[in-house]
């Protein structure tokens, strides 16, 4: 399986080193107010790249700073109620369970607007 997922990425590598060897042609990107970039095709290709990735980044970052604060509250939340349910357990009598809240990081709000 090692040697799988080396000659994998060997094969990635190579296709994109064929990729840029075969796109080296001048490219001129026309912004506005007549501002424009010449630059090889490979370039042009990878700067649009990073820019997609790096706007879909951002477009996430609101939504993984929600979830980690959904995480840091259920989390702050489950040492509360754990050494009640320890004392509990310890204690002798039936064997009950103390009803432990569960909260569920699963659960989203609707989306409107998408």
């Amino acid at each position: 399986m090692k040697y799988f997922l080396w000659l994998l990425k060997a094969a990635i590598f190579f296709t994109l080193f064929a990729f840029a060897l075969n796109n080296q042609q001048d490219t001129t990107v026309h912004f506005f107010f007549g501002t424009r970039w010449t630059a090889p095709l490979v370039l042009v290709v990878l700067a649009a790249f990073a820019l997609g990735l790096v706007v879909g980044v951002l477009g996430m970052v609101p939504r993984w700073w929600k979830h980690l604060r959904a995480a840091r509250r259920a989390e702050a939340a489950l040492p509360a109620t754990a050494p009640a349910a320890a004392g509990m357990a310890a204690a002798p009598g039936p064997a009950a369970t103390p009803a432990v809240p569960t909260v569920d990081l699963q659960q989203q709000p609707p989306i409107h607007g998408i």
